[in-house]
């Protein structure tokens, strides 16, 4: 018997009313979709609630939750659930901002297109918050509500306030932004201010556990209670209750592949699901690549098939599939590029377009003491494609030279994204899992040797490392970095300098690296774009710092050089003294 797969399912119930007032300023809703939207972006929640000295305040609330329902799910299924959200509601302030500035309001913010918002994001085993102004959203335990938001209000005097913080008040959003671990049973309020200053916690926790079989009766009860007790405001409540959270998964395409069959042994001339292989190109121990003729259009494309020994490996299996999925949600021409698929696939393998010429690894062979403007481009060229994955909240986390193709008109790839991490996916798995190193040891950033995750500096290490072995041959710390297994040892790292192996390297270049392979990433560049700026033009900064004193600048090769100096002079005097006797 077949066992289902959890999957997460969140009850909602909601109701608003305008109360006392003319018109209703609240506005809210919520968005429960199906598979594949539920898994790649979950189950969202939202309300707002409109300023009352503002007479559009309504139309701020309306297109608030409008926006957040709709642009969410458009959003790239590799992004997080807080970069998605941030960027969605970025663009919503900055519209309800820019009608404000265009109507008679732009010299008064309260009465313009003003709101606040709070909603939840349920997406895997996680809800995330996001929250502005003075709505709550609160957790319902048995005998009390946790309110998991702060009031952006500021109190001037018992009876005056201002909102400190809402939508559209400003030019930039300043948006409470955190996460928790729910689990089954667990349930959240979502009020405006007009409920839950007039309805007790006892009350609000009698009536959810009264109708949880009818959640929206729930929240009509609730407001009806706060307009009972006296409240004069617009009245809106939600409830969410996480009725079953799903089990760490990937997305629905590596679960239909994965229920695929292993290929067969492929051999060179044989028809393999459409195409006919030609020959082997490469194997390793974590994968085998042919080339192989498309039989329908007679294009060369490279077929990769997941490694026999490594076949009953859950993990490496999900990470082999990943990586189509990750190839089709980046358009470079410095990534490598999947086939379209034309027809149905009866084996689990990847196609990818052929790439001819050489990898990286072997070019640096070909080349021992490349010019410096060749190796500028190359890594230039590397560096728009790692640009084009944290575009995309992507991290390669394998970049090494056999990792990157050449092509035959001098254009660089990067290839094999096995150890790639994608924000939107990372999510749903388990940290151990995030924490796994699964890089190469020689060109993996230090931080992942102390088990923290990376960011896109740890890529830049990467490619720093990359660039100083095509000028030097060598890597910048030796085999030290994997060795050390602290902040402390990492802190006595030392640079070994380029100008040591190559003179004709300006200091700025040597500077310029060094920088990018910091142990500390804290101190390299903040974006991949200054590390190539500065590559190319003389840093000013670097500069002055090749003006100092030998001993300052570098007290290593100074020391060295001073040595070398005494062993010449001891010599001398040796020889001298022979020759005296």
């Amino acid at each position: 018997m077949k066992t289902m797969s959890k999957q997460l399912r969140v009850a909602v119930g909601q109701f608003s009313d305008k109360g006392c007032k003319d018109i209703n300023q609240d506005f809210h809703g919520a968005c429960l979709p199906k598979e594949p939207q539920l898994g790649a972006k979950g189950v969202v929640v939202a309300l707002a609630d409109g300023i009352s000295s503002s007479a559009v305040s309504q139309v701020a609330s309306q297109f608030a939750v409008n926006s957040l329902l709709q642009d969410y799910y458009c959003t790239s299924d590799a992004w997080s659930v807080k970069t998605s959200i941030e960027k969605v509601l970025a663009a919503t302030n900055s519209w309800l901002h820019a009608q404000t500035r265009h109507s008679p309001y732009r010299f008064d913010k309260e009465r313009g297109y003003v709101c606040t918002l709070s909603a939840m994001v349920f997406k895997a085993g996680t809800a995330h918050l996001f929250h502005v102004g003075d709505a709550r959203i609160y957790q319902v335990h048995a005998h009390s509500l946790e309110q998991l938001t702060n009031d952006h209000r500021v109190w001037t005097s018992p009876e005056q306030s201002y909102l400190a913080r809402a939508l559209g008040i400003g030019p930039q959003l300043d948006i409470d932004y955190r996460t928790l671990r729910p689990e089954q049973g667990d349930t959240f309020l979502l009020a405006t201010d007009g409920v839950y200053e007039h309805v007790p916690a006892d009350v609000i926790i009698q009536v959810i556990a009264s109708h949880a079989d009818d959640l929206d009766r729930a929240a009509r009860l609730i407001v009806e209670e706060a307009l009972r007790r006296g409240s004069t405001d617009n009245l809106t409540a939600q409830i969410a209750r996480v009725d079953e959270l799903p089990e760490p998964q990937a997305g629905e395409m590596v679960r239909q592949m994965a229920q695929l069959p292993f290929p067969p042994a492929l051999e060179a001339r044989m028809s393999f699901d459409g195409y006919r292989i030609v020959r082997q190109l490469h194997a390793s121990s974590r994968s085998h690549v042919f080339l192989a003729l498309d039989s329908d259009s007679g294009e060369q494309v490279a077929l990769k098939v997941p490694s026999v020994d490594l076949r009953d490996d859950p993990a490496y299996l999900e990470r082999f599939l990943m990586e189509e999925w990750i190839a089709r949600r980046i358009d470079s021409p410095h990534v490598l590029k999947p086939c379209r698929q034309t027809r149905k696939r009866h084996y689990l393998y990847v196609a990818t377009e052929y790439v001819e010429g050489q990898t990286l690894a072997q070019w640096m062979v070909d080349n021992p003491k490349p010019a410096l403007d060749a190796v500028r481009g190359i890594v230039e060229q590397i560096a728009r494609g790692l640009r084009a994955f944290h575009r995309k909240e992507m991290l390669h986390q394998d970049l090494r030279p056999n990792n990157i193709m050449i092509d035959r008109t001098g254009t660089v790839k990067i290839i094999d994204f096995g150890a790639t991490r994608v924000a939107g996916l990372a999510e749903a798995s388990s940290g151990a899992e995030r924490c796994h190193l699964l890089g190469t040891a020689q060109f993996s950033a230090p931080e992942y040797f102390l088990g923290h995750e990376g960011t896109t500096r740890a890529d830049q290490f990467s490619l720093g490392v990359i660039a100083y072995q095509m000028l030097s041959g060598k890597l910048p710390y030796g085999a030290e970095v994997a060795k050390c297994k602290s902040a402390a040892d990492q802190r006595r790292l030392r640079y070994d300098s380029l100008l040591g192996e190559r003179r004709d390297i300006p200091v700025w270049v040597d500077e310029a690296i060094r920088k990018a392979v910091q142990p500390s990433p804290d101190k390299r560049y903040e974006d991949l774009a200054e590390f190539i700026y500065d590559l190319q033009h003389p840093n000013q900064a670097y500069l002055r710092k090749a003006r100092l004193p030998l001993m300052e600048r570098n007290p290593v090769v100074f020391w060295k050089g001073v040595s070398f100096t005494l062993m010449l002079v001891i010599v001398m005097m040796l020889s001298l003294n022979a020759a005296v006797r």
